[in-house]
């Protein structure tokens, strides 16, 4: 790398974090990163995130190209590939000719068929119930090298911290959510049964523990009866 392709290097990353800090939709976030994957990593012609919840749901997002979702949709139904083995086990994956790659038998036939010889893959380090990976491929065989997984591990922790920070933000949405709902709760048990905002609280609990109900789902049946 030269020394103008290193300014130009640092230059992009810097940009990229100024996006990354302006309040976007996560999907919005990730096209940023993957479009720099494009732009930096030498040989990428495809990018993408393969995003796996504790419950086995899966997303597909940031894709350059609707084949992304096609090559993700394929690890999907076969549960096997690059994508998803750096979701769970390896820190980076790359596969130089999927035409003479034997990992995954039943991968790389579809993958092939659509033209795509090789990728790279890097983990993304998210939360504990939630794997995911960056994801570049190319029409060529070999096109990835060391560069380009140097290039690409720094994208991917751009990648991972937008994936944290967009899902403490959905969590912290989530509990000032359940905070307001559980307090409405309490006001009406306080009015109809004359009782202080304690044993208002201690009689949510009490009814979440004898029904093995989340105490906020039991708050949301009270206020559901507001008015009734």
């Amino acid at each position: 790398m030269t020394n103008d392709d290193g300014l130009g290097l640092a230059g992009r990353m810097a940009e990229l974090a100024q996006e990354l800090a302006v309040p976007k939709s996560l999907d919005g976030i990730l096209h940023s990163v993957t479009g720099s994957v494009l732009e930096l990593v030498p040989g990428a012609e495809l990018a993408g995130v393969l995003l796996v919840g504790a419950n086995r749901t899966h997303e597909s997002l940031g894709p350059t190209d609707d084949l992304m979702h096609q090559l993700d949709q394929i690890q999907i139904d076969t549960g096997q590939g690059p994508c998803l083995d750096a979701t769970v086990d390896e820190h980076i994956v790359r596969v130089d000719d999927f035409t003479t790659a034997d990992r995954w038998p039943a991968y790389t036939p579809k993958v092939t068929e659509l033209g795509v010889r090789s990728s790279l893959s890097f983990k993304l380090f998210t939360a504990e119930r939630t794997a995911g990976a960056l994801n570049a491929f190319s029409t060529r065989a070999h096109a990835f090298d060391a560069e380009s997984e140097a290039i690409g591990s720094v994208l991917a922790a751009h990648a991972a911290a937008a994936i944290v920070a967009n899902r403490q933000g959905e969590q912290l949405e989530s509990a000032l959510s359940s905070r307001d709902l559980i307090g409405q709760a309490k006001g009406i048990i306080m009015e109809r049964f004359n009782v202080d905002a304690v044993r208002a609280f201690e009689l949510m609990r009490e009814l979440s523990q004898s029904g093995n109900v989340k105490i906020v789902d039991i708050a949301q049946r009270i206020v559901d009866t507001r008015g009734t």
